[in-house]
């Protein structure tokens, strides 16, 4: 049975392992709620006001790209905490103090909700699919042989995994501690408990951290009371906000940007859930409103769009009440470890057929429409591109070598240099640090201008 007391372990891993800070900047914060100001502020953050969401190189600023999100995941996240913390406590956290479950839960869960997409590439999950592609392209040049064991993490790789990596090794302040957020955080944010080369063989769909980060992973384990195949229990109430968040706003995207309207979303949800009464209770309550705009003086685009806002507000409270619900009622399960491999909040709620339906429509009708699909295919011609470029910055000398290596952000280049890896996993890790932190126009920009130098 997993423990409270550790699972809010509020330790760092700098003060227990190196000098503690001396640094006196609290004011009255307890340590998880540091966690969410260190990742606020911290430069990746910012970045991800340049990395697509789904709709990548988006000129519409009322359309979200991967900043928007986390804030809102973040929100979402937030609010989940507060009702455990202050509705449940004596059915969740049994023998914990009152007053800092209301102050440690909500923080957490923002901060990890804010922190859950840092490690993700340019251009969205297509950008992961890019770097995923060349490695598997290029494993003869850059490991030597096919089917290298240093190749797993790269032709894997994955944001969530580069995100562990970005917060405990990449963001340097002024030692190898990245951000040094808090156990609890650090544990919480590892959506998937295994590594690459584990993953399939322990039942799950992918890994979420890299061999380079697997001394770091063991720690956060041994502190937080966690294992190999264990959840964090927080970790199944950010992915439930993540998949909330992007399931409805997306569906609000892609109507916002003209590419489906209102009642295209109505159509689809009426077919495919005729008897599932979420879907039913949503698009009452939604059709309600629309008749209600339609006796306003609107435009059709008006009317599609408010239409949509009030549609978010009722499908997003009714999936965060199954969310909650299904972290009620599974508690015990999930706190014996008793939750199979990529099992869900959502996909054990009332809510599961109502998300799965909106996945579908956000597929028919946007991933996979024609101007994303345009978009998505420059984006991953950009990154491969660029990608050989680098390869042969980060692993030939000349001239052109020599300048392309420099533009590779210096941190990136420290660490890469003080690795304890093998050469080949170092340089392809230094490869794919410095593609997966790249803005999408900043890839763009680095990519004209080196293929210029180059071509």
């Amino acid at each position: 049975m997993l423990n409270w007391d550790l699972l809010l372990n509020g330790q760092r891993r700098k003060d227990r392992l190196s000098r503690p800070s001396q640094t006196a900047s609290a004011n009255g914060r307890i340590e998880l709620e540091r966690d969410y100001d260190r990742i606020l502020f911290a430069t990746p953050t910012r970045r991800m006001g340049d990395k697509t969401q789904v709709f990548p190189l988006e000129r519409n600023d009322s359309v979200r790209n991967r900043l928007t999100h986390s804030h809102e995941v973040s929100s979402l996240a937030r609010s989940l905490g507060i009702r455990i913390a202050f509705d449940y406590p004596d059915k969740i956290f049994i023998g914990q103090p009152q007053q800092q479950l209301e102050r440690c839960v909500p923080a957490l869960l923002a901060a990890i909700g804010l922190a859950h997409d840092l490690g993700n590439p340019p251009f969205g999950h297509q950008g992961e699919q890019a770097i995923q592609r060349w490695f598997k392209q290029n494993q003869q040049q850059v490991f030597g042989s096919v089917d290298h064991p240093d190749a797993t993490d790269f032709i894997h790789f994955d944001g969530n995994a580069q995100t562990l990596r970005l917060v405990t090794r990449l963001q340097i302040l002024n030692d190898s501690f990245g951000l040094n957020l808090t156990y609890a955080t650090l544990a919480a944010l590892i959506k998937y408990p295994v590594s690459h080369q584990n993953a399939a063989q322990l039942g799950w769909k992918k890994g979420g951290y890299f061999v380079s980060e697997q001394n770091i992973v063991d720690d956060i384990w041994q502190q937080t009371g966690l294992a190999e195949g264990i959840r964090h229990p927080f970790t199944f109430l950010m992915e439930a906000c993540d998949d909330i968040a992007y399931t409805v706003l997306d569906a609000e995207d892609i109507i916002k940007k003209d590419i489906a309207s209102f009642s295209d979303l109505v159509d689809h949800l009426t077919h495919l859930n005729p008897d599932d009464p979420i879907t039913q209770q949503v698009l009452t309550q939604a059709k309600s409103k629309n008749k209600e705009f339609k006796g306003a003086d609107l435009s059709p685009k008006e009317l599609n769009d408010v239409s949509m806002q009030m549609f978010r507000v009722y499908a997003i409270s009714a999936m965060i009440g199954a969310a909650l619900n299904s972290f009620v009622d599974n508690i015990q399960r999930i706190l014996s470890a008793q939750i199979e491999p990529n099992k869900n909040l959502l996909n054990m709620s009332d809510a599961n057929d109502f998300c799965t339906a909106l996945r579908s429509f956000d597929r028919i009708h946007g991933y996979q429409h024609k101007s994303v699909l345009e978009l998505e295919l420059r984006g991953n011609n950009y990154i491969s591109s660029l990608m050989d470029m680098l390869w042969l910055a980060i692993d030939e000398d000349g001239l052109f070598s020599q300048y392309a290596f420099r533009r590779i952000s210096e941190n990136y280049r420290r660490i890469y240099l003080n690795s304890e890896m093998s050469e080949t996993y170092k340089k392809a890790q230094l490869l794919a640090d410095a593609i997966s932190g790249m803005t999408d126009s900043y890839l763009i920009h680095l990519h004209d201008e080196l293929n210029n130098l180059y071509g």
